[in-house]
């Protein structure tokens, strides 16, 4: 597996004004290097930052101190139209209340993302995106209505949907909280397997510690900064 750096993250902070004028801390001082290949568990409680560190992740926000930068670049030389088209390009996502577009079929769902993109990927949409399904073990669902699939399937057609672009980083955010403990092992295993088999990068961020502890690497967030846990500090 390519040891090429996607993400790295230094001293990362993230402060917001409140209304009486006082700061908001919420991330303090983050360090993080995310390769190809690499799985990345963080854990978290509620109200600790994992949302706002997705979203710096994701190039949805950026930080107010610190440095982050994507495949090199620091975030603040990337313009808001150049964010938005390397998410579109290098950035899957999985959320835990899977997001799929009401009254699509599952391979419409997993289409959409092709939409925008341009040349073969474009004019064979239908077909890559029918390859991913079968990829998840959907390829005989192509025609169903998310509403009435299963939970574990819904998921599936969104991690299709993630991957369908073959990002450079997938991030899920509390990807099984929205399942049964045997079904959201099923889909930790199969989205691993697939990011690491197209050697993008996964980013777990869950409150959950079984499934943190799927990934090769673990972190807990706490204070506004990543903590190693066992495994990792040993390494």
């Amino acid at each position: 597996m390519s040891s090429e750096e996607l993400l790295r993250l230094t001293g990362v902070a993230r402060t917001v004004e409140l209304p009486d004028g006082d700061d908001l801390h919420i991330l303090t001082s983050v360090d993080l290097l995310v390769r190809r290949g690499d799985h990345v568990g963080i854990v978290g409680r509620s109200g600790t930052g994992k949302s706002t560190l997705l979203n710096l992740l994701g190039l949805l926000d950026r930080p107010t101190g610190g440095t982050l930068e994507w495949a090199g670049r620091n975030v603040t030389d990337i313009s808001g139209r150049q964010a938005a088209r390397i998410r579109g390009r290098d950035v899957g996502f999985v959320f835990q209340q899977f997001n799929l577009l009401p009254g699509r079929t599952a391979l419409e769902n997993v289409m959409a993302p092709l939409l925008y993109a341009s040349g073969k990927e474009f004019w064979q949409r239908r077909r890559i995106a029918a390859a991913m399904l079968d990829q998840v073990g959907l390829g005989d669902r192509l025609d169903a209505m998310p509403q009435f699939l299963s939970g574990g399937e819904q998921q599936r057609i969104a991690i299709a949907r993630a991957l369908v672009r073959r990002p450079t980083v997938v991030l899920a955010d509390e990807p099984t909280g929205a399942l049964d403990v045997e079904t959201g092992a099923m889909v930790m295993k199969l989205l691993d397997q697939a990011t690491y088999e197209s050697g993008a990068a996964l980013i777990t961020i869950t409150h959950d510690q079984n499934v943190a502890a799927l990934a090769r690497r673990r972190f807990r967030l706490a204070e506004g900064r990543l903590h190693p846990l066992a495994e990792e500090a040993a390494v």
